[in-house]
């Protein structure tokens, strides 16, 4: 079997344009994987087509090969175009064999995965807007939400800005009860000593955990806030090497670690990345503000893994029609993921419908411009 053909497909999601990949083969079988770019689309899609050279002609089924020759074809580096197509292999394998790709890496550890909510505040910074947004999600099922209080803060924050950041958190949890786990999201915003302050702020909500307090690279100063503040840090989504994860993990002081399929290099990488953290007792909470179809993927990944703390969805905030643009999508049920058992990814893009929606120059999601929350086209 050969790879004869590559098809990108840009669909404009209002606040991220979505970017897909689709391999052609010799044998008529077809794989799809996502390479979709927080801050830039055309980069991402171009970069697929500059790859050709390097996976053209050969066996999609040996994967590893692959996407090493894109890695060293381009100078030991790799992107969310060289992730979408190593996903794209993965799918073809998976079809060539007739089962799915969490069949193919160990078979299935668990039927379902539970799942947090993700955008679903979408409107104004109002503790009465988080707290009945926050109560209708839970009405859904969900057991779990992860939200950004902190406005548009970079570094620092303003007090009565503070101030209203604290007071959504206690809204949404006087809104839910104690039973729901709140994520509280930071976005890498803030110096060491702001987000020390301000995780000290939060344990009276006990949080599930704060997410990126500090800039994620900054791994030194993630460990500092880590040390000092009484609830969990979970960090990594920014992660493009293994090593990230290593150091991250030997500190003992972060024990959630939450890998991006797109960044961390597709689905092996992922894996792998959760090895690291299964050596240090840690878990895994896979980073996905991607497109219905990276959920899917993230499903079979996290159905394999011994050590998967929960999975980051936003399948149900995003725009009604995402549902229709591609088929054999996952559903949550009761706040869990059910787990497919089609082959492969089990997923296949639908043209006429994605051309609907075409790129936008202003489905960006700026997050330290005021009002990002609300997630609209500009």
């Amino acid at each position: 079997m050969k790879i004869t053909d590559v098809k990108t497909f840009v669909v404009g999601n209002p606040w991220k344009n979505w970017v897909f990949v689709k391999l052609f083969t010799d044998e008529g079988i077809t794989g799809v994987g996502e390479a979709t770019g927080g801050l830039q689309t055309r980069p991402n899609e171009v970069a697929v087509h500059e790859l050709r050279p390097l996976f053209i002609g050969k066996d999609p089924r040996n994967i590893t090969a692959v996407w090493d020759a894109m890695y060293k074809g381009i100078f030991l580096h790799h992107s969310a175009a060289v992730s979408g197509i190593e996903q794209a292999c993965w799918d073809i394998l998976g079809k060539s064999l007739g089962v799915p790709i969490w069949q193919l890496l160990g078979g299935k550890m668990r039927p379902r995965i539970r799942a947090y909510a993700n955008g679903w505040y979408r409107g104004p910074r109002d503790p009465k807007f988080f707290a009945e947004a926050a109560q209708a999600m839970v009405e859904k099922g969900y057991t779990a939400l992860k939200f950004d209080p902190f406005g548009n803060a970079y570094r620092f924050m303003e007090r009565d800005d503070e101030r209203l950041a604290i007071s959504l958190v206690r809204a949404v949890r006087e809104a839910v009860g104690e039973s729901v786990d709140l994520l509280i999201e930071a976005h890498d915003r803030f110096s060491v000593s702001t987000a020390i302050r301000l995780g000290h702020a939060l344990a009276e909500f006990n949080p599930m955990w704060f997410e990126t307090p500090v800039m994620s690279t900054d791994i030194e100063g993630t460990l500092a806030v880590a040390r000092q503040v009484p609830i969990p840090v979970a960090s990594g989504e920014r992660f493009t090497s293994l090593e990230q994860f290593a150091a991250l993990l030997a500190g003992k002081v972060v024990s959630i670690a939450q890998p991006e399929v797109l960044s961390i290099g597709g689905i092996s990488r992922m894996v792998r990345a959760a090895a690291i953290a299964e050596a240090h007792e840690a878990f895994v909470a896979p980073h996905n503000a991607q497109s219905p179809l990276c959920t899917v993927v993230n499903t079979h990944i996290g159905a394999a893994l011994p050590n998967v703390l929960i999975q980051e969805c936003f399948d149900d905030t995003n725009a009604e029609w995402s549902r229709r643009i591609m088929t054999g999508l996952v559903e949550v049920k009761n706040g869990y993921i059910e787990v497919p058992d089609a082959p492969g990814l089990g997923v296949e893009l639908l043209d006429d419908e994605m051309a609907k929606y075409p790129y936008g120059d202003r489905n960006f999601l700026r997050l330290f411009e005021a009002g990002w929350e609300r997630r609209e086209t500009r």
